[in-house]
């Protein structure tokens, strides 16, 4: 588990980002909606949440894969999302990915020492004769064998694979490395191997790191704070290291819902049950009213209750809070 203590200096700035699809009818899919979150520099932010739940598009709005509908990004004082042609080009270069599945990531008929270079490539950064020995560099970074260089990604392990693109992502010493389930597809000792290569790698780096996973005991050992999101709404920002002390019910769910590593009937695992409303056509008031228990008909029903500060650091947005709240997240 990392520290929760955090400086004022960010390097993202998401302001109320919303980000919708046309799905044909005159009808839109709202994926993300209204999300403000700050990444600070040298941090760990996962965003978690159910699939569907807009984490992997907001990821997509970050890296300028999707154009946000409204709302801005900024990446120091510069608003990315107005971005175009080459300046859009150039910010590629502070802002990068590892995605989820390492086996198409990859041009299959290019070499290891190509693959990890092709950053360098693209900006004219690095000659031919040298893309060598700086693959052979990255790949020490990321700890495998330098004699790897000239191989092909289908003689390595999904492991390897997954390192060699996190090597990729880092030649061009990013600021901020954007991980999309950079970890589901492996095994779990691989998992934790890949986990303990990015802390240290952002150690020696300072590098600032946005982890979206389902894995809620990962973002507990790896993150220092959590986004948790619903429908494309942020309902709870808190320290990673106090999930236990999530105040929403949404948030609560997902921990009842996990399995922990006890001794058997010890501890009964909760299924979160209830249809999750088509995104199309979402309910008036908070997204999560059909599959909360607690829901009331005044407020919950109504309205979709704001971010507020519960504790150092801790937000939710709930109406069952507002006696407890003192201030609102989006002061």
């Amino acid at each position: 588990m990392t520290s929760t203590k955090l400086g004022k200096d960010y390097v993202l700035n998401i302001q109320h980002v919303v980000k919708k699809f046309p799905v044909g009818e005159g009808k839109v899919l709202t994926a993300c909606n209204d999300v403000s979150l700050k990444l600070y520099r040298g941090e760990s932010l996962a965003i978690v949440g159910e699939s569907g739940c807009g984490k992997s598009t907001l990821a997509k709005c970050i890296m300028r894969l999707h154009d946000v509908t409204s709302g801005s990004i900024f990446y120091g004082d510069q608003d990315i999302t107005q971005l175009k042609g080459e300046d859009l080009r150039q910010m590629r270069k502070h802002i990068q990915m590892v995605f989820q599945d390492p086996n198409t990531a990859f041009d299959p008929k290019m070499k290891i020492k190509d693959i990890i270079c092709e950053p360098l490539y693209n900006f004219d950064m690095i000659k031919p004769s040298e893309a060598e020995e700086k693959a052979k560099e990255m790949l020490r970074l990321v700890e495998l064998p330098e004699d790897i260089v000239d191989r092909y990604p289908a003689n390595m392990s999904g492991g390897q694979r997954q390192r060699i693109g996190i090597a990729r992502a880092l030649v061009l010493n990013p600021e901020v490395l954007v991980c999309d389930e950079a970890t589901s597809a492996l095994d779990v000792s691989v998992q934790k191997k890949i986990v303990d290569l990015l802390l240290s790698i952002q150690k020696k780096t300072n590098l600032s790191i946005i982890f979206i996973c389902h894995d809620l005991a990962l973002v507990y050992q790896m993150c220092n704070r959590a986004a948790v999101m619903y429908l494309g709404n942020v309902v709870e920002v808190l320290p990673a290291g106090k999930l236990k002390e999530a105040k929403h019910p949404y948030t609560q769910a997902l921990l009842r819902s996990v399995f922990p590593l006890r001794e058997k009937g010890t501890h009964t695992v909760q299924t979160l049950e209830g249809e999750i409303p088509s995104p199309v056509n979402l309910p008036t008031g908070c997204p999560f009213q059909d599959r909360c228990c607690e829901c009331m008909d005044h407020g919950c029903r109504e309205t979709m209750a704001p971010l507020k500060k519960q504790g150092i650091q801790h937000y939710a947005a709930c109406h069952l809070l507002d006696d407890e709240v003192q201030e609102t997240a989006q002061s």
